[in-house]
């Protein structure tokens, strides 16, 4: 899980990343409506995970095991780099209807 999540962050140099999970079986063509394709067996339980910032795309084929520990190391990345971001000041509302009175 932390090459997994080394691989993903280090790869990209922005601020903003997108990653996505979605169920993997093996298969890269997909199955014809009529019959079924030969010799296709799915493997088990896999998961594909993409994550791009825009530019630069990053594809990674995992384990279904692997990928609870990789979302919690991710999240403990965003936990502890959100120290630095600005909070925006609230205004209420009892101002604003004083100023316009």
């Amino acid at each position: 899980s932390s090459l997994l999540l080394s691989t993903v962050v280090t790869g990209f140099t922005t601020q903003l990343l997108w990653h996505l999970l979605k169920k993997y079986d093996g298969q890269t063509k997909p199955i014809p409506h009529k019959g079924h394709v030969e010799g296709f067996e799915p493997v088990d339980n896999k998961c594909l995970l993409r994550a791009t910032d825009g530019k630069k795309k990053i594809e990674l084929i995992t384990v279904l095991k692997e990928v609870n520990k990789f979302q919690m190391a991710y999240s403990n990345l965003l936990r502890a780099n959100m120290d630095g971001l600005k909070k925006t000041n609230k205004k209420s509302k009892n101002k604003k209807s004083k100023a316009t009175q």
